[in-house]
């Protein structure tokens, strides 16, 4: 069985280390501009650095330069080809024609790849973009199940991507105008400061406006309607306070249908989340090369892996266009709280730690171990300490400590979380 290559996003270095130690089996990255992330990206020395680990850890690198520059911009688009053709990069994602056509004249022998942003939706399409020297097309977020087949089986020859999870955008991917138009902060130069992840509710209601009314007097539900279909719950979020995540309220997740991408031939599986933290990447990678070691050994679970992605989800999951209908993913199970990353040893039994949320030494902590192996320290088998050495009962967010326990997996860089309540 030929399985398909785990992608993962790496926005900075604790990213990075995050998808190589928890399986992926290639990143990608950018630098400070000229990505649709610019927010998160690596300069000159770190990129290279970044290379390095990737080597060491078996795993591809492919920069991103998916922005869609303006004409004076194109002379930094060149350098930066040049400059990562010499590096040795696996692969460059680009999504404007302008960028592609400068890679082929420039960089002859750099493996281009097509990102999301391109919106590949047919086979022409597909067709198209290999014809101009592409190597590799994700295709767009938009294509249900159906339609990602189709475009498989009529073009067998080039390598194909997908998003499985994360989160889906309502516009055309990165084609979006909501940042420059509220914030002045174009999305398609990398510079999104993603409002459609933020929270809104109306301020003013019109008319017998019920959806609206219901939920206002009910502020943990926002149910939104259309004025066409009265009644029916177009998408609902469950929020405390009256406001709502209206323009991003799911994530998608598609690991249940990990048999299926195989069965069809998809090439990699793509995760979403360059601006997240190094503890999703952890557990999104941990749960989907998992799921992917299983269906090739014949143990499949989908449940265990839908309950882990849950424990780090900050919103619903759900099926996006994938389906016919789309259909929720999961269901009540509670997130868990990030509490520390180990970073060095400190003799033996002994870790510094990174603190990410409220410790408290009495309550039991789940070791984030890859292959979803999930130890729990039970409390008085593990000690905290603060930078001074001190015994404390507490350590809380932004501190570095010390970890004492017996944990003979335990590895740089990995992640231990609170137990769920």
């Amino acid at each position: 069985m030929k399985l398909p290559e785990l992608l993962a996003p790496a926005g900075n270095r604790e990213q990075l280390e995050a998808a190589l130690l928890y399986g992926a089996d290639a990143v990608y990255l950018g630098g400070g501009e000229l990505s649709l992330r610019a927010a998160r990206g690596f300069g000159d020395d770190d990129l290279e650095e970044a290379l390095r680990l990737c080597r060491a850890g078996g795993a591809r690198l492919y920069y991103c330069l998916n922005a869609f520059p303006r004409q004076g911009q194109l002379g930094r688009v060149a350098a930066r080809l040049e400059q990562l053709a010499a590096l040795g990069v696996d692969g460059c994602i680009v999504a404007d024609p302008g960028v592609l056509r400068l890679a082929r004249r420039l960089c002859p022998a750099l493996p281009i790849h097509m990102s999301t942003q391109a919106n590949t939706c047919n086979a022409e399409a597909v067709a198209f973009w290999q014809e101009q020297g592409a190597c590799r097309v994700n295709l767009a977020r938009e294509l249900p199940l159906r339609e990602i087949r189709a475009v498989l089986r009529a073009c067998p020859g080039l390598e194909t991507e997908c998003f499985v999870h994360g989160a889906l955008c309502l516009a055309l991917s990165g084609q979006c105008l909501l940042s420059a138009w509220l914030n002045e902060r174009p999305a398609n130069l990398g510079q999104c400061t993603q409002p459609c992840r933020y929270e809104y509710r109306p301020l003013t209601r019109t008319g017998d406006d019920r959806a609206v009314g219901a939920a206002l007097e009910h502020p943990a539900s926002l149910v939104v309607e259309e004025a066409t279909r009265p009644g029916e719950a177009l998408w609902e979020v469950t929020r405390e306070g009256d406001y709502g995540a209206l323009w991003a309220p799911e994530d998608i997740c598609l690991i249940r249908y990990a048999t299926w991408f195989v069965r069809v031939g998809i090439s990699a599986l793509k995760i979403e989340g360059r601006m997240r933290t190094g503890g999703y990447v952890a557990h999104a990678v941990d749960a989907y090369r998992t799921a992917l070691s299983d269906l090739a050994s014949g143990a499949f679970r989908s449940g265990l892996y839908v309950e882990e992605l849950r424990r780090a989800s900050l919103r619903p999951m759900g099926t996006g266009f994938f389906l016919p209908r789309r259909r929720a993913v999961g269901g009540a199970a509670a997130r868990a709280a990030l509490l520390a990353r180990l970073e060095e040893p400190a003799g033996d039994d002994a870790w510094h730690i990174s603190v990410r949320g409220r410790w408290e030494a009495e309550n039991p902590a789940v070791l984030l171990l890859p292959g979803l192996r999930r130890p729990v320290l039970a409390p008085g088998t593990y000690a905290l300490e603060n930078h001074r050495g001190e015994r404390v009962r507490t350590l809380h967010p932004g501190m570095r400590g010390l970890l004492r326990c017996a944990a003979p997996s335990a590895a740089r860089g990995i992640y231990v979380r609170a137990v769920a309540p």
